[in-house]
């Protein structure tokens, strides 16, 4: 299964100044697989440890010595280490948090070595008496399958040619046919055991059942690794984002967790889901001028699941709904579509994402990207494109040009341009070539 990804980290193990990776990302979503299959394709060898429950990496690291690290790491693996020519890859580094700090050791002293660790770090920015190796590591983060990496995944590389080429006008012609597969990745999702298991079954009952054993998977980790006091607010916080979801206006409401809820009770739960990668947050901008974090207002925000197919599965929704249904894509109020545009930006960039309101709420704009040129960005489930807001917005801002999200084919007007769904990761790539 390719994932975008490897060429960035093929651009890190060619950087002059390389530093240690680290690979973030929710569970489940590839990491181990990732460092392992390039590991094996880019490099002679690989010493692979896994720290989860691993005494031997606990008496490893009484120090930082890296010499001896590095004959500790080819004793467990039983690989022979040698500079330029091995990946060291420390899986699950969050359950040694001193291997993590290690990492300023080997890139001030020992930079001929590449080493790459995976986790979700949870707790390690935090852990009392151990330290973030500031300024001395690389870091990428992998997200679910994009729908791109879908496409890669079903075999139809000729219609990602189509979409890669930037001819979207001329991608109209096929757009009946990505609709079609869009409407599976919204039921599939992008986490890829589930997309391996429909590539392979088409059965639907079993992706279902995979992607809820996934949600159990995450909320037993709300126990084991929160803190006491927090997981109950965890999960208050994760089950309320579909009904969040569902509203017209997704603003976070606190007052849908639990009547007369305060933001002070939840912040550090919404910070943990957040920072284990489970949520992806939204906040509002006051301004559509650049720098939009200069603008940013940090008590309004929207939360987005890190995973579309996940949503549905938590929302119980059917297959037949996604995959037959008239409103598949407008279902729940667009919250799927929305859903969809901010796990699609978030793949391809990886960066802020906003959304715009008026002080008095009576407009607001779905999300707000910041390239050379700030977009705001109109979300149509279907094929309306009355964008009443965008318009607006566009009347009083003369310097913007506005992007319109629907299932409509592509369509440059004056100062918007309508983008077909299936097409939006694709035209963000564009937007920072």
């Amino acid at each position: 299964m390719e994932r975008s990804l490897y060429k960035d980290l093929l651009v890190w193990k060619n950087k002059k100044n390389r530093k240690p990776l680290v690979l973030d990302g929710a569970r489940q979503v590839g990491k181990t697989w990732l460092l392992k299959s390039f590991g094996e394709k880019e490099y002679g060898n690989v010493a692979y440890i896994n720290c989860d429950n691993n005494p031997q990496m606990d008496i490893l690291f009484s120090d930082y010595d890296t010499d001896r690290l590095l004959r500790g790491f080819s004793a467990i693996t039983g690989q022979l280490i040698k500079p330029e020519e091995t990946l060291i890859i420390l899986d699950e580094v969050q359950e040694v948090p001193l291997a993590l700090t290690s990492l300023k050791y080997f890139a001030e002293n020992a930079p001929q070595y590449h080493i790459a660790v995976a986790g979700s770090l949870l707790g390690i920015k935090l852990h009392s008496g151990t330290g973030f190796p500031v300024g001395k590591t690389d870091s990428l983060r992998l997200y679910p399958l994009s729908f791109s990496e879908f496409l890669m995944a079903m075999g139809k590389n000729v219609l990602l040619e189509n979409i890669k080429s930037n001819r979207f006008e001329e991608c109209n012609a096929v757009l009946p046919q990505l609709i079609e597969l869009l409407r599976q990745y919204y039921y599939t999702g992008g986490m890829p055991e589930v997309v391996d298991l429909y590539i392979k079954t088409h059965d639907l009952k079993e992706v279902r059942r995979l992607q809820k054993s996934i949600i159990s998977d995450y909320e037993r980790d709300f126990s084991k690794h929160a803190p006491a006091n927090e997981s109950a607010r965890i999960f208050a916080v994760w089950n309320s984002i579909p009904s969040q979801l569902a509203k017209e206006n997704k603003k976070f409401i606190y007052g849908l967790i639990r009547k007369g809820a305060r933001a002070k009770d939840y912040e550090i739960a919404i910070e943990w889901l957040r920072n284990a990668g489970l949520i992806l947050k939204i906040p509002k901008t006051k301004c559509l001028e650049k720098p939009l974090k200069f603008y940013e207002d940090i008590d309004c925000f929207k939360l987005f699941l890190l995973d579309l197919g996940l949503l549905g599965a938590m929302v119980g929704v059917s297959a037949e709904d996604v995959l037959i249904g008239s409103n598949a894509f407008s279902s729940y109020k667009g919250s799927f579509t929305e859903q969809y545009v901010a796990q699609q930006y978030f793949s391809a960039r990886s960066d802020k994402l906003y959304y715009y309101a008026n002080n008095n709420s009576t407009l607001e704009i779905d999300f707000v990207a910041e390239f050379k040129k700030v977009y705001p960005i109109e979300v149509k489930a279907e094929t309306n494109l009355r964008a009443k807001s965008l318009s607006t917005v566009l009347k009083d801002n003369e310097n913007l040009f506005g992007l319109r999200l629907s299932m409509s084919p592509y369509k440059e007007q004056e100062r918007m341009c309508n983008i077909p769904l299936p097409l939006f990761e694709k035209y963000i790539k564009m937007l920072e070539e």
